[in-house]
This record gives C-alpha cells, structure tokens and sequence, in this order.
C-alpha cells in the first residue's frame, strides 16, 4: 500500500449511484426550501440591492470567510467561527474525493490524493474535524449549560447540535474502521498522518477484519445519511442562516449609515406611508428574518432593552419573521408592539454589533412612520406638543423664533444676509439658541472661532430645527417641511461652509438634506476645532485634568468621528479614561430617535447607566460633543443626592477654558516684560 487510500473503499462504485441518488434528494429538499423561503420574502416590496456587483461580491467573500464580524465577541463568535472554518476544510476535503474519484482517475489516471499531498490533506481534514467538535462543545455548553442571558434555546436547537455532533463523530469512527482494516495493518506510519483516526482505528484493532468491514459499511452509510439529511434540513431550520447570514453581506446597503427610504409624500395613488403590514416593508426587510443568528448581541448591546423597557431587537426580527411566515396582511406593529417601537433611540449599536448585517433601525422607523402618518399617534403627549411647536415656532419648546439668535447679542456674530461673506455659517441648533445650558456652548464655540481669526454668521430668525427629532419618530411631513426651510436659508445665506454642534443636525445635512438638494460642506464642530488645533490657527494652553469622554451614537457609530475629539481634549491637557463601551461600541445617552422630546417613563432612565460608566472610570468631568447627551446628563446629575461626583461640559466649554488660560498665560508674559 503507498501514501494513498481507495477512495470507497469497502463501499463498491456501484453503490456510488445510490450516494449521488441520494445526494440528489438531498440536494432538491435544500432547493425546494430555499425556493419556499423566496416566496416568503417576496412578500415585501421590490428594493434594489444588487447595484455594484463587483463590490458587493468582494465584501461578501470577505466578511464570509474572515468571519470578522461573528468573531468580534469571543464568547460565542469565536467558536462560531471556528465551527464554520472546520466545515469548509471538511467540504473542500469532501469536494477532493468527489474529484479524484469522478474526474481524476477515470479521465486523467492522475492520483492528487497520494505522496506528501496525500498526508497534508489527512492531517488538515483530522485537525479540522476535531477542531470542529470541540468547537461544537462549546457551544453547546454555552446555549444548554452556562445559558447566558438573552440567548434563547429551544428543542429544535439541541437537535440540530446533536445532528452535528452526529455527523462528526461517526465520520472518525467511520475512519477508525477503516484505518484499523487497512492501515495499522499495512502502513501504520501512514495512518499517524491521521491522528484522531488512528484513535479510534486502535479501539477496534482487536476485532476481526469481518467484524471491520461490516461495521465500517454500516456505519459508512449511517454517516452518508446523516450528512446528506444535514444539507437537506438547511433551509427548513434556523441552519438556513448558514446562506443567509453570508447572503446578507452582499445585500448591506452602499449609502450612508442611517440613510432612511425616502416617502413621496406628493403621491396622490398612495393609500398609506410606513408600515403596518408585512407587504409594506421590502424583501430584504424580510430576509433579515431568515438571515437571524438569534445570538441576542443585538439586545445585549440595545441600551432600551437594557434599562427595562420592552424592546429588543432580536424580537422585533423574530416577530417579523413569525408574521411573514404565516402571510397575515395586517397586525404587523400588533406584533412588534408599539412599546418596542417607541422605545427605541436608533442608536444602531444593535446594527453595529450584529454578525449577520441585519438593519433593525429603517423597520422601526417604517413602522412608527405609519404610527404617526397614518393614524396620529405619538408616544406622548409632550412629544405631540413638540411636533406641533416645531410646526409652529420651528423650536420644540413652542418659544418665539424671533429670540432665536438672542443668545449671540454682543458676541462677534452676524445674521447673514446673503452680502456679506463670512468664514463659516454656524447652525446653532434648538438647544444651543433656547436652552440657557446650552447656550453656554454656543458661546464658547464663538470664543474659539473668534480666536482662531474666523468669521461667524448664524440664520438667526431663518433657522429651523433641522428636523431629525422628528423624523425619526415618524413624522415625516414636519421633518420636510423645516427642511425645506432651512435649504432655502442657506442658499439665501450664500454660506461657504456650514458648521453645528449638534451630531444630529450634522447627520441630517450631511446625508438627508442631500436628497434634497443641499450642497454645501457641512462639518461638525468637534472635527473643525481638531482642524484648527491641527493648523496652528488654534493656541491652547494645556492644564491637566481627568476626564471621560462620552461618544454621540450620532458621530461616533453613523460617522466614524472617535479620534477627533479626543485629540482635542488631549491637545488641551485632559487625561482621559474610557468608559467601558465606547467609539463605535458607545453607549447612548437616551435622546436619539426622537426620545429627547418624549418622557422617558418605562424602565430606567437609559442615562442614569451611562452615569454609571462614567463614574466608573474615575475621572471628575465627563465631556461630550452633542447637545442631547449634555441635556441628559445635566438632567441625570441633578437626579443625583449630594453633590456630584461627575461635571458634564460640552468638548467647545473645555476648549474654550483652555483659551482662556492661554490668553491669561499671555497677559501675564507681556506684564512680566512691561518696564513700567
């Protein structure tokens, strides 16, 4: 015998028609069910993602099989990914066999399988094997023993591990058979090459060559059977994410993160915007069902979930799935619950942390679209009357817009006007104009501009809340409506550039009010501070200090801005401790998705937890870069007993600080020189 084996051995060629028989069987139940789960997604409306092929099949082989976002949480990513990997060397190895035996030998009398390829290939299919079942392991200890919170089991998912485990083991004591029957008796330096193997083939090395043959032959088949009825159960159990999950990769959307689908609100042949019904969201909205791991990071990571309130994200997918399935037309936000839908704060950590690229957030907004839309509702009260003064005044709190700009009185700014040019047009933001807090930070960025030598103008009057609170709760009509508006001012404005505080008010000019025609740069002011640091237009004077940084959901997560405001602090002599969830991993503070003009009244308040993370570190001031996380923390700090621990400033207060003690620093040098 050389450094080869038969291929079927003990198994005949004749009794490979009845494998491909079978195999065929096989093969037509997966496709069968895959074509039955097709009918199930067309039940969405039409929505093209199949533009830049070539781009969209690289990412699809890369997050595949660099299983990159399955691994990113070890706990159960890893072994996840190491399953997967084990059973693409086992599929490759399976693939070879079925070349040299169909292709190789009968039309090219070519051996691939002999020699050193012949040991490599062994060894890598034995490791991958056993790699495979302590993976396997593992994750069976993790859903039936330790039981982690969030993850849900049920009986189906125990029988699939056992099919698995099924699969692998009788796939060694196949070979044992065999290896004892042949290998230990004529090469047994050879079968070295396949460790677990020759394990098993030393248990039965004392039974007779009949007893081999005949157990290796039975069992051979049981291991064909079990095999085959693995692939055919694919589509027929949660195993179909093992193409959905990869298929959505190739289906992740190209625009911007956050990027909602745009209503014709002109379309007099409409009968209803949102979603109420399964039939309103798309295909890929119902995909996203099959391509559900039910891993529960998305609910582990949702801060609604979290802090008591009847939302995860992981249900709001299973209940669309469970409503397709059953092709009800109505009942849709029945099922999901308004609750979860106004619970939510479009974060996007569930999008973030999510290994099969499923968009929970454009189903929620869909849905509280139809909400507000069609029948009305909001999650309160409070947030009626916001909607109805931002309708009204163009602010939230129903206070004049005439007094918008009265917080700039005596400060080097002017109302533009269309004729004079200045550097940057500085959109302040509802907050920033009304709420005396923030004020504070508007004044501050004006201090910093006016020491960096740049020319400020504001809309004053002209300006209107830029509209996301309220579009993202669903009201679409408002949030046109001031958009509109405040296009128009700014073409009026002839601004250079535009720069705002607020992430949120960045996010929408950036990336909505493109869709509606704005074309000017927009940047938000923690990068455009970190710019003028950068060139030198910016002097500080360093003081040491402790802080934290607190991420917006809304520059961190949707715009990757992480570094930008720390370099900043640090340029300033801050010392900084990160929270425990942070950049792309933040924690949100409560106020997206609208919530800033809603009553949080389920559950915890999601900022007291942020609080929490905070004092954690130690650091005595917490800093962020946004007006809606400064407002809820303020409002979490004052909920507090006693004094303190934390200070809550916006990144423009500490820059500003830092001015002022390199303009103190500077009097005191030229008073030191003054002979007199």
């Amino acid at each position: 015998m050389g450094v080869t084996r038969e291929i079927y051995w003990n198994i005949g060629h004749g009794a490979v028609v009845v494998m491909y028989l079978l195999a065929l069987v096989a093969v037509g139940l997966l496709v069968q069910g895959f074509r039955r789960r097709r009918e199930i997604w067309r039940r969405g409306k039409p929505l093209d993602r199949t533009d830049n092929l070539a781009r969209r099949f690289s990412r699809f082989l890369a997050e595949t099989f660099s299983q990159r976002k399955v691994a990113r949480v070890p706990d159960g990513g890893l072994p996840h990914s190491m399953l997967f990997w084990a059973f693409v060397l086992l599929f490759a190895g399976t693939l070879l066999v079925m070349a040299q035996a169909d292709l190789l030998t009968p039309l090219f009398r070519f051996n691939l399988l002999s020699g050193n390829f012949y040991r490599a290939y062994s060894l890598v299919l034995d490791l991958a094997g056993l790699l495979a079942l302590q993976a396997l392991g593992v994750l069976a200890a993790q859903r039936f023993v330790i039981r982690p919170p969030g993850l849900e089991s049920a009986p189906a998912d125990a029988g699939i591990h056992l099919l698995l485990f099924s699969v692998l083991l009788t796939g060694f004591i196949v070979e044992g058979f065999r290896m004892a029957a042949t290998e230990l008796r004529d090469n047994q330096a050879l079968a070295l090459w396949s460790p677990v193997g020759y394990l098993f083939a030393t248990l039965f090395s004392g039974m007779s060559l009949h007893a081999q043959r005949v157990a290796h032959q039975t069992l051979w088949w049981f291991h064909l059977l079990l095999g085959l009825g693995f692939v055919a159960i694919i589509p027929w159990t949660k195993l179909r994410h093992i193409a959905t999950t990869s298929g959505n990769s190739f289906f992740e959307p190209h625009e911007p993160k956050g990027t909602l689908a745009s209503l014709d609100l002109e379309d007099e042949n409409a009968e209803r915007f949102g979603a109420s019904a399964i039939g309103d969201l798309s295909w890929k909205d119902l995909f996203d069902a099959d391509a559900c791991t039910a891993c529960g990071r998305c609910q582990q990571r949702c801060p609604a979930y979290l802090t008591g309130k009847p939302l995860s994200p992981m249900k709001v997918i299973d209940d669309i799935g469970s409503l397709a399935e059953t092709a009800s037309e109505n009942g849709l936000i029945e099922a999901v619950s308004r609750g979860a839908l106004w619970s939510c704060t479009t974060c996007g950590a569930c999008e973030e942390i999510c290994p099969a690229s499923i968009e929970h957030v454009g189903k929620i907004i869909e849905m509280r679209r139809s909400l507000v839309l069609m029948g009305g509702e909001f999650p309160g009260e409070e947030a009626r009357r916001a909607c109805d003064a931002i309708e009204v005044n163009g602010n939230p709190f129903g206070l004049a817009a005439a007094s918008r700009g009265d917080w700039a009185k005596g400060l080097p700014v002017s109302v533009a006007d269309g004729k004079t040019e200045t550097d940057i047009l500085y959109f302040v933001g509802c907050y920033a104009s009304f709420d005396p807090r923030n004020r504070k930070v508007a004044k501050s960025f004006i201090k910093i501009c006016e020491a960096a030598g740049v020319s400020v103008s504001i809309l004053g009057p002209a300006e209107r809340c830029c509209g996301e609170p309220a579009r993202k709760l669903g009201n679409e009509y408002l949030y046109r409506m001031v958009a509109e508006s405040n296009i128009a001012a700014f073409c009026a404005a002839k601004a250079k550039q535009i720069v705002t505080a607020c992430p949120h008010c960045f996010n929408t000019f950036v990336r909505d009010y493109r869709e509606l025609g704005l074309d000017t740069p927009v940047e938000h002011h923690s990068t455009f501070i970190r710019r003028l640091v950068g060139e030198g237009r910016l002097k500080l004077n360093p003081a040491s200090f402790s802080a934290t940084y607190h991420d917006s959901c809304y520059l961190a997560r949707y715009r990757n801005i992480i570094e930008e405001p720390r370099l900043v602090l640090e340029a300033a002599g801050g010392r900084l401790a990160e929270m425990e969830w942070s950049g792309r991993e933040g924690f949100c503070c409560g106020a997206g998705g609208g919530r800033i003009l809603a009553g949080e009244k389920l559950g915890t308040p999601i900022v007291d937890e942020r609080l929490r993370m905070a004092r954690k570190t130690g650091a005595s001031t917490l800093v962020s870069a946004c007006p809606f996380c400064l407002s809820m923390f303020e409002d979490g700090l004052k909920r507090e007993s006693g004094k303190p621990e934390l200070e809550a400033f916006d990144l423009a207060e500490v820059i500003a600080q830092s001015i002022d003690q390199h303009e103190t620093a500077t009097k005191e040098i030229f008073h030191d020189a003054d002979p007199n």
